[in-house]
């Protein structure tokens, strides 16, 4: 991966945070790394623990950047969020798995979509 996508990756990341925070939402990890994969963020939204994965643009080329979690990037995110709840001590009534898209504009601030419950 070259280092313009990386710092744009981050960037965009960075960006789901605040926008989660602001929603009153409680982040407790980011960039939960197992052999198996990562889990970008994961949220406390009231009773539930949100999944969340972050999906960075800069244009339109490739489709939104929902379309990249495709069924086996949900597959890959449910097996390590059960590992994620097997490691830690939370007890959440319901857990979801979001997606946050978060649009690289070339001037002003990026623009982020949360999809609750995407998969």
């Amino acid at each position: 991966m070259t280092r313009t996508r990386l710092a744009v990756g981050s960037y965009g990341e960075r960006c789901a945070v605040r926008h989660l925070v602001d929603a009153g939402q409680r982040v407790v990890d980011r960039n939960w790394r197992t052999d198996q994969g990562e889990i970008d963020i994961i949220a406390w939204d009231g009773e539930t623990l949100a999944f969340c994965e972050v999906k960075t643009r800069r244009g339109a080329t490739f489709g939104s950047p929902a379309e990249a979690v495709g069924a086996a990037k949900a597959r890959r995110l449910r097996r390590l969020a059960a590992a994620w709840l097997a490691s830690h001590e939370a007890h959440p009534r319901e857990i979801r798995f979001d997606v946050v898209e978060v649009y690289v504009r070339a001037a002003g601030p990026a623009r982020v979509e949360h999809i609750k419950a995407a998969f």
